[in-house]
């Protein structure tokens, strides 16, 4: 396998949050096709030529500069979730990646769960028929504050892009109710629902944020896709089959077998060898945007909002 040199630029989070050293510094030093080579901030430069990949975790307000000079000094790049924190910040990055031909990848890294790929491909087969709605849950027990941004916009998105990568079909009307339920009633939105229309008539609806701890739970303790078809109903659990792994910080579930963020690199290095496009790329991270400015319209009015549709 070729190995690729990944540069370690930033390691900024929101709240708790450090994707840098908690995730992506970890998947890029246990894959095989990478290799760690240094780390950086966000004001160095990134013309070095034994670097291949850029893995982008600099703070929001120097995300869309850094992200496009790392590009254009010839880096693919992956980039923490969310891409930008507006869809026009995540436009200007997806226009300099078409510009310049590479990878750039935001890190919604759930659509590799085993579970979600098994479903994309039983819908892809006609395992349900012609799908008409999906439910979609992704609750957290615990696992630190609420997301000083929100969790529409930290969690929401992991399912959406899931159904997304399912489905295949797009947002075109955005419904949402959201509002804090478990934390800080001073805080920002906890918890958060969407009532989505999509191309061809399909519907889902999404619950998603983050619970009080729970006895026995860490980290996830609800993903799961229902799909509903016009021949059949597919229940994805993300969270089964699992082994309960006990240590002495607690108990938590665990897959037998590469995790999201690993599977999440292969598609990264797949892409990058090949020079070919990523399934995961800057579209995406704008659609994810562009969903939740809908989402908090809607919310705002209490109206059914228009998805942003894309511009030509």
């Amino acid at each position: 396998m070729r190995v690729l040199n990944v540069l370690l630029a930033g390691s900024a989070g929101l709240g708790h949050q450090n994707h840098q050293a908690d995730m992506y510094a970890p998947g890029f030093a246990a894959h095989p096709g990478f290799a760690v080579v240094g780390a950086v901030e966000a004001d160095d430069r990134f013309d070095r030529p034994d670097v291949d990949v850029v893995s982008v975790c600099v703070p929001f307000e120097d995300r869309v500069e850094v992200v496009s000079r790392a590009l254009r000094a010839g880096k693919h790049v992956l980039v923490d979730k969310p891409m930008a924190l507006t869809s026009a910040e995540c436009e200007r990055i997806a226009a300099v990646a078409a510009e310049t031909g590479l990878v750039c990848m935001p890190a919604y890294h759930q659509r590799f769960q085993p579970a979600v790929r098994s479903a994309r491909e039983a819908v892809a087969g006609g395992k349900v028929g012609l799908p008409w709605n999906v439910q979609a849950d992704f609750l957290v027990a615990g696992g630190g504050a609420v997301w000083p941004l929100g969790e529409l916009l930290n969690f929401a998105p992991y399912a959406t892009d899931a159904i997304q990568a399912i489905t295949g079909l797009a947002v075109t009307e955005v419904y949402a109710i959201a509002g804090v339920n478990f934390q800080d009633a001073a805080g920002p939105e906890d918890l958060v629902t969407l009532c989505l229309t999509h191309e061809r008539g399909l519907t889902s609806t999404v619950v998603a944020g983050r619970t009080p701890a729970a006895a026995g739970v860490h980290g996830l303790s609800l993903h799961r896709y229902r799909i509903s078809g016009s021949h059949g109903t597919l229940l994805a659990d993300c969270t089964r089959p699992a082994a309960e792994v006990l240590t002495a910080a607690g108990a938590r579930r665990s897959w037998a077998g590469p995790g999201t963020v690993h599977r999440m690199l292969t598609e990264l290095h797949a892409a990058v060898v090949a020079g070919r496009p990523a399934e995961l790329g800057p579209a995406d991270g704008v659609a994810a945007l562009r969903l939740v400015e809908a989402a908090r319209q809607a919310i705002a009015t209490g109206q059914v909002v228009p998805a942003a549709a894309p511009r030509a």
